[in-house]
């Protein structure tokens, strides 16, 4: 007798304004990766950056791939966002970033909300969060092109 296991909810969201804003970035600057560090200073919003530009760590945790672009957390902020669902929007205003989207005037930013206990169930049961460079090989197409999670939408 199989048991089945229910399907994890995303640990990532994005709203259609956020994936519009990802497709134009990625159109004008090639791959990318948005990272979520938790440091001081913008490190509570997520980083869009060049792949190129970033060394992804052996412990950053993938938390899915979006648009063809891996979003990663770093680990020790992975303590934080563990059980919660992240939903990346964008507003207007881009500040002092180092974010590519801060030239366009405006910032992705992150909100997050608790998952239920049948949501954080499901995704113990799915073992733990890929981590690394490597895990986004895992996110890969047969052609090495990224594909999405499943991210659904804000």
């Amino acid at each position: 007798m199989s048991v089945e296991h229910p399907i994890p909810p995303p640990r990532v969201v994005f709203s259609d304004r956020a994936r519009a804003l990802l497709r134009q970035l990625r159109a004008e600057h090639g791959p990318l990766l948005l990272h979520l560090s938790g440091g001081c200073c913008e490190g509570s919003a997520p980083m869009c950056l060049r792949a190129s530009d970033f060394r992804v760590g052996a412990q950053d945790v993938l938390l899915g791939v979006i648009e063809d672009c891996p979003f990663y957390v770093a680990a020790a902020h992975y303590a934080y966002v563990a059980f919660s669902q992240l939903g990346i929007d964008v507003v207007d205003g881009g500040g002092d970033s180092f974010s590519l989207e801060a030239a366009e005037g405006v910032r992705f930013i992150a909100r997050s909300r608790l998952f239920t206990d049948a949501e954080a169930q499901a995704l113990e049961a799915s073992g733990p969060a890929p981590r690394g460079p490597q895990a986004v090989a895992a996110a890969s197409g047969a052609d090495g092109t990224c594909r999405d999670t499943p991210t659904g939408r804000t």
